[in-house]
């Protein structure tokens, strides 16, 4: 996905959901206050205390202003042609609610309906993978490789998906082979897989940089390096990573794939912010 300067092949085949996303672009979603360009964590509990409302806050308007859209869609004949816009519309809506498995049916579906769109279609290979589907979410990344061999974005879910399925040093051997470079940061965070860099090596390379394509640097590459985190089972780290990249304004700002990715980074990080909650509670019982 090159979302750095204009939309990628991988952005471009997202066949049918920009209506969606219009919606979800509604000033009660994409408020510019909420979401400030920087902020940095640090030891200060108050300021951690402020990242956690504003993120709540995020979350608030996101969830009632899907819900509200979920709410208004017609009912869908699963076994009609015709029913494909909706099932896209509605596997997006279902996905940002995090009911990942009722997501992952919709957009099979659709593949279903339209034979053509299975190849393409990368939301279901996300769908599978936070349904707890990493061998079918690897399945479908391998089937998008051979629709486009160019984007190294799907290469690094394909990536995440077999790091689940069946650890890092499996996923490591089963890397995509790129022949053409890519434009940071999807070049470094593909070497962050490799072992040729280090995350701190992957930000560094988005820093100094100028124009318009800075934010969108920062985002992907805080995104990237917060999923990857979380995978190596490092939550504090990827917390900070992906708190960062949902207080990014650009990817809202910028709409279509960049704001679906914004909801997959928010979406892990409310999983990880949960099970850490949980985890200190559990720890304060015990030390009580």
């Amino acid at each position: 996905m090159k979302l750095i300067r204009q939309t990628s092949v991988f952005e471009c085949r997202m066949i049918v959901s920009c209506c969606l996303i219009a919606v979800l672009m509604h000033p009660a979603v994409a408020q510019d206050a909420t979401a400030p360009a920087k902020f940095e964590p640090s030891e200060n509990k108050s300021n951690d205390e402020s990242v956690e409302k504003r993120i709540a806050a995020i979350n608030a308007e996101v969830t009632k202003s899907v819900e509200q859209q979920l709410a208004s869609l017609p009912e869908i004949d699963e076994k009609d042609p015709e029913s494909v816009q909706l099932l896209s519309s509605r596997g997006d809506l279902l996905m940002f609610l995090a009911r990942f498995e009722e997501a992952e049916h919709d957009f099979q579906q659709m593949a279903v309906l339209k034979p053509s769109l299975d190849a393409g279609h990368w939301r279901l290979g996300i769908a599978n993978y936070f349904a707890g589907h990493p061998d079918r979410g690897a399945a479908q990344f391998e089937k998008y490789h051979s629709f486009d061999s160019v984007d190294r974005e799907n290469g690094i879910w394909r990536y995440f998906c077999h790091f689940k399925s069946e650890g890092r040093e499996a996923a490591q051997k089963q890397l995509l082979r790129y022949d053409k470079d890519d434009r940071p940061p999807f070049r470094e965070v593909y070497q962050l897989f490799q072992g040729t860099m280090t995350p701190a090596d992957v930000l560094k390379a988005c820093e100094g940089k100028d124009g318009d394509g800075k934010d969108s640097l920062r985002f992907y590459s805080h995104l990237y390096v917060g999923l990857n985190a979380s995978l190596e089972n490092q939550p504090a780290e990827a917390i900070r990573h992906l708190q960062l990249a949902t207080l990014n304004p650009w990817p809202r700002k910028a709409g279509f794939g960049p704001e679906w990715m914004w909801h997959v980074g928010r979406l892990e990080l409310n999983g990880l912010t949960t099970r850490q909650n949980k985890s200190d509670q559990d720890g304060a019982k015990v030390q009580k």
